[in-house]
């Protein structure tokens, strides 16, 4: 494997494998390192800088990127993806080394959730902690989980023309609102805004349309999560319309010793309001499960020393 990071203040461009993941950092390098990893069609920027600036100001190295097909990252032809949920899974460990970082608290929102849980399952040695928001439990039993919001299903199954700007910042906008919380007002304006100036900063949402495929985790991934023993912190909303909170539930059920936090009346998003909450408990989380490990760096090869 070969790589390499293009560095400009705190913003790099990791290369590995010939994939290029966007990335960039905040705070101290010489602090316990943070990686998120944002859900399907998202890119870093839905990891907003603030959330990033005030988590690294609590003493976290603070590390957010673009899976592939979004941002400035890698981007493969609409349904043509090549790259499968696993893939997922070792793109975080290819962020970990562009950084030179051996070992790291993962967090992860929705999709970056689960690919989380599986960097958790397949490089125990290489996780400090897992942090899910708002996902889902990857090789167990969600049968019993109430199903999606039928008002968010509906709006998931309309034909967009990803290729009208102003088509598809309508359609992501009434998402926005459909997964928005119950307990905090919506703010379209700013929504709108931030969309637009995402939308534009990636060209576009229609490569990212292939994340669909990161569904589809595979029946290598069955049973594994019971096993797992790296520390997991759950926050989940009480109002999810994407991921019901039984699924938060079920995913703190099946790792001995995790801890579930509630976001009352939260929904499928990072809210502002709960910033305060989220940011706490990932702290408390990480403090509680730091280790020397953070302080190792990977050598010019690759290796942990």
């Amino acid at each position: 494997m070969t790589q390499s990071r293009d560095t400009q203040l705190n913003e790099c461009m990791v290369r590995s494998d010939g994939v290029e993941l966007a990335a960039e950092a905040f705070g101290d390098p010489a602090k316990p390192p943070v990686l998120l990893i944002m859900g399907g069609m998202a890119s870093m920027l839905w990891w907003p800088e603030e959330f990033c600036t005030r988590l690294a100001e609590r003493g976290r190295f603070v590390i957010r990127y673009d899976q592939r097909d979004t941002g400035l990252s890698t981007k493969y032809p609409p349904g043509q993806p090549g790259y499968s949920f696993d893939d997922s899974v070792d793109d975080v460990f290819r962020v970990l080394d562009g950084y030179g970082i051996s070992a790291a608290h993962i967090v992860g929102f929705s999709l970056g959730g689960m690919a989380g849980q599986g960097a958790a399952l397949k490089r125990r040695e290489r996780v400090l902690s897992l942090t899910t928001i708002s996902t889902s439990p990857i090789g167990v039993d969600t049968s019993h989980c109430p199903a999606s919001g039928e008002a968010w299903m509906e709006h998931m199954q309309m034909d967009v023309d990803w290729s009208d700007r102003a088509e598809v910042i309508a359609y992501m906008v009434e998402e926005a609102r459909l997964v928005a919380s119950t307990a905090h007002p919506f703010d379209e304006a700013e929504t709108k805004a931030f969309i637009e100036r995402d939308f534009d900063r990636s060209g576009g949402y229609l490569s990212a349309t292939n994340h669909s495929v990161l569904i589809n985790v595979g029946e290598a991934w069955q049973g594994k999560l019971r096993q797992s023993k790296v520390p997991l912190l759950v926050i989940h909303g009480t109002a999810d319309p994407v991921f019901p909170p039984e699924h938060g539930t079920t995913l703190a059920q099946a790792v001995a010793g995790a801890r579930l936090v509630r976001l009352e009346g939260g929904g499928h998003e990072l809210h502002k309001s709960d910033w305060d909450t989220i940011i706490g408990a990932i702290v408390e989380h990480t403090s509680d499960h730091a280790s020397d490990q953070s302080q190792h760096t990977l050598d010019k090869g690759g290796r942990i020393p």
